[in-house]
This record gives C-alpha cells, sequence and structure tokens, in this order.
C-alpha cells in the first residue's frame, strides 16, 4: 500500500503549554517524547501577514475534516506510521506529546485527540520538505475519534481574534490545502515546517555511547571480534551547562516536522481528558558525540586483601583456615626470611678476617732428667741456694728469711757503680780522687779498710778492684759519695736497684755493709749474683785472688784459697759477729763443650769460736757445694732432629705440624725437669705455607743456659676451608 499524501498544515499561533495529565501517560506508555525545538515560537509565527489568520485557520479544518472519511481505511497504514513516529521519537528537538502551545481560546475548546491525517498533495517547495520528514509522533493504537463540535463556536471565536497576532510565514510553506467544506473541529497542535538545515542528517543518539559504529569508524576499522581494549583515565565529570555550551556545533539541529492532520474515526471513542498547562522546560542538554569516550563517575573501591584479590582474579574462593593451611602459610613467608638470612652470615663468615695461627707444643711441654733425686751437701746451718744459670735452681736449704749479710752488701754497691759508669773491654773508668774523709777512714781498725792517701787519685776500675778484693769500707762510702753525692743518696739507690731486681726481701742500710741493719735472703742475693756477672769487668776482679794497686801495693782477696779451686771464680765474701760467715760464689762447669755457670751462696756459719774461723767455715761449705753441683749437672738429648714438637692451629680446628730442624741437648740434673717452649722467634705465622718452610723456633731453659732450635712445617700449611669458614662461632 503506497504511504497517503501529505499536506502541508499551517500551525496556529498558541501562546501557552498544554501540560499532560498522568492519564495521558497511562495510555501510552511506549512512547517517548522528542523535546520542543528552539525554533518552535519562531515557526509558530510565520503565517503570512497578507492572509488573515482565521481564514487560514478555517482552510485547515476544511481539510482534516475532508480526510477524516478515509480513517477507517487506512488504519492499518497509521500504525506504520505510528512506528516510524516511535523511531524518530529519539531526536533530540522533538516531543510531540510533551508541552503544546495555545491560546486562551485553546483552554476553552473541547477535548480533541491526536491521530494520523492523510494530507494530500502538497505542492511547491513545502511539499519537497514534507516528503523528506517523516511525521513526528504516531499513536501505537488506533484513538477514539472526537466528537463533532459546533462549528459555529470556534468560527466565531477565531474570527473574533485580533488580526495583529497573525505573523507572516514564509511563501514555500504557504501551500493551501485542498478546498473543502468547513466543519468546525477540536484543536490539535500543528507544527510549521522548518527548511531542511544544511548540516548532516540526524542520527539516532545512544543514550549511552558503549562504541563507535561501523559507519563512523571507516573502512579500515576492526570488526567487533578484532577490537582491542583502550585504557582511558578517570576525567572529572563536566556540568550539564558547560557540555551544552560545548556541543552544540556538534550535534546536527533536527528539521522539524508537521503535525498530520487528524482525521475523525470511523466509530466514536471516548476522547483523552484535556491536561493541565504545564510549565515550560529548558531544552535537555544534547547526548555526548559517539566519539567521545563514556565517563565513570564510580569511585574507585579499595584494594583487597592478596588472598582475595588472587581468589577473585582466579574465580576461586580462598580455601578455609585450618592448622595444615596456616602452617605451610607460615613456612612460605619465613622460609625466604630464612634462606636471605643464611645467605647473609655465609658472605659475613666468608669476609670476617680469619685467626692468627700461633704454634703450639704437642705432647708433654716438659722433660725429666733421669738418675733420681739430686742429693746436695747442704750444711747443718744457716740457709743458702745453688742454682746453675739459664736452667734453674738446684735447691735451696735453711729458713730463707732476711738476715745480715755483712761485706756480700759491696756486690750491690759495685752493681750500681758499673750500672751507672758502666766499664768496657780494656777501659779503666774515671779517675776518683780520694778526699781527706776515705782517708781518715783508712786507719780505722775494727773494719777492713785501703790504705788510701787523701789527693790520691785512683781510676774507677782500681777502686772497684780495693772495693771487691779485700773488701775496703773507706773505698765504699768513698764511691758513693762521688757516683750520688752522699752516702744516704746513695743507698736509695741500692734499694731502689733491689727493686728493680726483684729482691723483695733485701733492705740496705748502708754502701758497706757494716751496719747489722743491711738483710737480705739467699735467692734474692742470687738474683744480684746473675745481675752484675754480666759485667765483664766485674767477673774479671771477682775472679782474682790477689792484685797489686799502685799507691797502696798488694792486696789479697779474702777467699784466695777458693778461688784457686778448679772452676771457682767469686764472688764476695762477707764476715761479722751478727752475720757469721758468707760467701757469695760462682763456678763454672763445662757442658758439652760450653761453659755452665753455677751460683750459690752460704750464710749464717756460725759453728765456730773466732770470726776468721766462721769465715772459713762458710767457705768449706761452699766448696762441697760446689765440687757437687759440677759433678752433677750434665746434659741429654731433649728434642731430636725431625721430632714433632708441636703444630699450627690456624683458630679452625686445623693442626699442621711442625718438626726440630736439629737436635737439641738440655742442660740438667738428675730429677731435673725442664720446660720447653715453641715460639715463633718474632715473626708471625703464616696462613699458609710449603713442607720445610721454617715458623718457629722451640728453646729448653733461659738466660744463659737457653738452648735453641728451628722447627719447619711437616706438611703444606693451607688456609681453612669454606665448610670451616662458614661454621666458625668465634
Amino acid at each position: 500500500m503506497s504511504a497517503p499524501d501529505r499536506v502541508d498544515q499551517p500551525t496556529a499561533v498558541f501562546k501557552t503549554l498544554a501540560p499532560r495529565t498522568p492519564e495521558d501517560d497511562a495510555e501510552k506508555p511506549a512512547e517517548e517524547s522528542i523535546p520542543e525545538p528552539a525554533e518552535s515560537e519562531e515557526s509558530t509565527e510565520s503565517a503570512p501577514e497578507g492572509e488573515p489568520e482565521g481564514d487560514r485557520l478555517k482552510q485547515a479544518v476544511a481539510a482534516w475534516v475532508a480526510t477524516a472519511a478515509k480513517t477507517d481505511e487506512d488504519g492499518d497504514e497509521a500504525d506504520g506510521e505510528a512506528e516510524d513516529g516511535d523511531e524518530s521519537g529519539d531526536e533530540p528537538e522533538g516531543r510531540a506529546d510533551t508541552e503544546a502551545p495555545e491560546t486562551p481560546e485553546t483552554a476553552e475548546a473541547p477535548e480533541a485527540v491526536e491521530a494520523p491525517v492523510e494530507p494530500e498533495e502538497p505542492s511547491g517547495a513545502a511539499g519537497a520538505a514534507e516528503d523528506a520528514e517523516e511525521p513526528v509522533k504516531a499513536p501505537e493504537a488506533p484513538v477514539e475519534a472526537p466528537k463533532a463540535p459546533e462549528p459555529s463556536w470556534f468560527a466565531a471565536k477565531k474570527t473574533a481574534e485580533p488580526a495583529a497576532e497573525a505573523k507572516p510565514e514564509p511563501e514555500e510553506k504557504a501551500a493551501a490545502p485542498r478546498a473543502e467544506s468547513p466543519v468546525d473541529q477540536p484543536t490539535t497542535m500543528f507544527r510549521a515546517v522548518r527548511p531542511p538545515a544544511p548540516a548532516a542528517p540526524a542520527v539516532d543518539q545512544p543514550t549511552t555511547a558503549l562504541k563507535l559504529p561501523r559507519d563512523l569508524a571507516g573502512p579500515g576499522a576492526e570488526s567487533d571480534s578484532e577490537r582491542t581494549s583502550t585504557f582511558v583515565p578517570l576525567r572529572p565529570d563536566i556540568p550539564a551547562e558547560q557540555k551544552a555550551a560545548k556541543t552544540p556545533a556538534q550535534t546536527p539541529a533536527p528539521t522539524a516536522k508537521p503535525t498530520p492532520t487528524p482525521t475523525p474515526a470511523s466509530t466514536p471513542k471516548q476522547a483523552p481528558k484535556p491536561t493541565p498547562a504545564k510549565a515550560t522546560v529548558p531544552a535537555p542538554a544534547p547526548a555526548p558525540a559517539l566519539g567521545e569516550p563514556e565517563r565513570t563517575r564510580q569511585q574507585p573501591l579499595p584494594p583487597l586483601p592478596p588472598l582475595d584479590l588472587l581468589a577473585e582474579l582466579t574465580n576461586t574462593p580462598p580455601p578455609p583456615p585450618n592448622a595444615w593451611r596456616t602452617t605451610l602459610r607460615r613456612v612460605r613467608i619465613w622460609t625466604p626470611l630464612v634462606l636471605l638470612l643464611l645467605i647473609v652470615f655465609a658472605i659475613a663468615q666468608m669476609v670476617r678476617p680469619l685467626p692468627a695461627p700461633v704454634l703450639k707444643l704437642s705432647g708433654t711441654p716438659a722433660y725429666t732428667f733421669g738418675g733420681g733425686a739430686l742429693q746436695m751437701p747442704w750444711p747443718g746451718e744457716g740457709q743458702g741456694a745453688v742454682e746453675v744459670e739459664g736452667v734453674g735452681s738446684m735447691g735451696t736449704y735453711g729458713a730463707q728469711k732476711p738476715a745480715p749479710i755483712a761485706s756480700v752488701t759491696k756486690t750491690m754497691t759495685a752493681y750500681v757503680i758499673l750500672r751507672d759508669h758502666p766499664i768496657k773491654g780494656k777501659q779503666k773508668g774515671p779517675e776518683i780522687t780520694i778526699d781527706k774523709k776515705a782517708a781518715d777512714q783508712a786507719k780505722a781498725v775494727h773494719e777492713s779498710t785501703a790504705a788510701v792517701k787523701e789527693g790520691q787519685t785512683y781510676t774507677e776500675k782500681e777502686l772497684l778492684q780495693l772495693l771487691m778484693i779485700p773488701s775496703a769500707n773507706n773505698v765504699a762510702r768513698l764511691l758513693a759519695r762521688w757516683d750520688a753525692g752522699s752516702e744516704q743518696a746513695f743507698v736509695d739507690k741500692m734499694n731502689a736497684a733491689a727493686k728493680d731486681l726483684g729482691m723483695t726481701q733485701t733492705r740496705y742500710t748502708d754502701p758497706s755493709g757494716l751496719l747489722d741493719s743491711t738483710v737480705s735472703t739467699p735467692k734474692d742475693q742470687l738474683k744480684l749474683a746473675k745481675a752484675v756477672m754480666q759485667y765483664d769487668v766485674f767477673r774479671e776482679i771477682v775472679d782474682m785472688p790477689n792484685a797489686t794497686i799502685e799507691g797502696v801495693g798488694y792486696i789479697e782477696n779474702n777467699n784466695s784459697r777458693l778461688l784457686l779451686k778448679p772452676g771457682v771464680s767469686g764472688i764476695k765474701t762477707g764476715s761479722s759477729t751478727p752475720a757469721g760467715g758468707n760467701l757469695l760464689w760462682s763456678a763454672n762447669t763445662v757442658v758439652d763443650g760450653k761453659t755452665r755457670r753455677i751460683l750459690g751462696i752460704v750464710m749464717g756459719a756460725q759453728n765456730a769460736e773466732q770470726l776468721s774461723k766462721k769465715l772459713e767455715l762458710s767457705l768449706d761449705y761452699s766448696y762441697e757445694l760446689i765440687k757437687k753441683a759440677q759433678d752433677d749437672v750434665t746434659s741429654a738429648s731433649v728434642v731430636k732432629k725431625g721430632q714433632v714438637v708441636g703444630y699450627v692451629d690456624d683458630g679452625l680446628g686445623g693442626q699442621t705440624p711442625v718438626v726440630a730442624t736439629k737436635e737439641i741437648k738440655a742442660v740438667g740434673w738428675p730429677g731435673l725437669k725442664v720446660k720447653l717452649a715453641l715460639t715463633d722467634g718474632g715473626k708471625a705465622v703464616p696462613h699458609s705455607g710449603k713442607a720445610g718452610d721454617v715458623v718457629g723456633t722451640v728453646s729448653i731453659g733461659e738466660g744463659a743456659g737457653k738452648v735453641s732450635a728451628p722447627v719447619a712445617l711437616q706438611a703444606d700449611l693451607v688456609e681453612p676451608g669454606f665448610d670451616k669458614k662458614l661454621t666458625r662461632v668465634s
């Protein structure tokens, strides 16, 4: 069936809007309203100025009545046009059932309904414009025919309207419909036809721009299955007013479409009730362009816990917690931390400096000579001691308590003089003048002196000979004054020297020993003997049985009888009533081709009637001890060549053996226990080395009797391995 002819219907001038009622919305729920274009007011006022408004309205009503008879025959076509009206209802410019302009006369007009009309053939440009447009709106269901109103009432009303309210209409829209007998019909809303806009054809605007249509995307656009997602950052919402101001040029202006003239229905139907007037609402903002991305107004949610997020991504709920899962989770969490700590610990252990290697003895660090215990012929009175220099003590006897030592005190006097004024080689030392006091004391009867005269000069060595051989007290006091300025000052120096030598039980009160307040012990005197025998000039003097001094003459040693014995070499005698007979002696013995010095002292020999006899008794006691010591002092092979004497300890448990490079013989006597010492010889032990490298020294004894031999590595010395470095604690 061909579409009915459309007729350009002039639009009446209405001043007010007819609001919709809830009943109208209930009857047409599927209809969509189209907003009234902004140019509607201008269109309604475009009537031609030359033609009165009443005549023009009559002609329009007559045309509507003429077409009412065809309503029944064209019902199906009206339904089709209604569907087209629904499709075009999405246009942003038109809503036929929202707001209708109305004059004061329309408020009093009878009820009317909108119905599709079959307009006649249009003429001129107006007809061409109508052919290019579709009807704005059509009802989805047939509506009841309006009641026929009285024609005289409507015509009288319209003719009474002033002609000044009508406005001219463009010539292309002034085509008159076919003349029919005028019939007064209910007033409806008519819409003036607008000329087509030069803009692009209207496009149906979706409420939400989800994707760009293929015809706008271009021929090279991807298909729906090939489309890839694009991340669009959130942007702040733009107010509707600003959006409407920015996008009017982008939205094509819809073309005004004429409202078809309603046709009376073949059977009368109940007309809808008039709706109250509604206030004019502003045109809604145009929909966003299709190319504009959709904006979201939803705020981002807070991040989920890791397990919940993982469960959401994998679309599986988290497993219920239990003891096994909790333990497993803790193992997974703590295992990397423990491994990291172990790695850090291993690195720290590897970069830590290695401990310094040290030499340590292996086995027993001592050696005991065979032959049983030593049996020395100790005197039955007094006290004394014997010692092999560099080896050790052969024993002591007596109380070992401080006692007067008489002229043995002169040994300390000689030591202080030689310490402060040493004499080397063939030197004799500075010359010293005899003062008056020394000359006067030379005449004393109850003490041993040297016959010196005032003004004489003697060398230091000569005065030392007078001090030690005849034991001259006046010379001891002279040397004290020469060295320290006064006798008391010199005594102070003597006590200081004793303290330095470790003579803790010795006290000196005079430089000669005449006073019985000067006391000492055998062990302390042996300490002094070892120190003073280090001076060559002193050993030479005390080993002289007699001497001749110019100005004094011949002098003889008090122990000359003993000094003539083999191996006896001094040192000093001393006798007084409180002290008895005393002798500090020195003897030598040869062991393995080397001379060994034996030192001893006998104090407090009192078993005689005369003082000279007491001194002779001390000489006899001393000689018995000297002979026994010379006989029993021997040597023994303590360390053999190639014997393992110790090892190098690297500090981490590693031990590399070391061996002696030659034989070591120790000096001793029966029952003597000697100690071995393994030292680095003053050089640091290396962390690595080859077999045979010398790394230290093994020694036996001390002082002059000390014997030693180098030690070397028995095997290669290597640094500790990775396992030892890793497991070390300290």
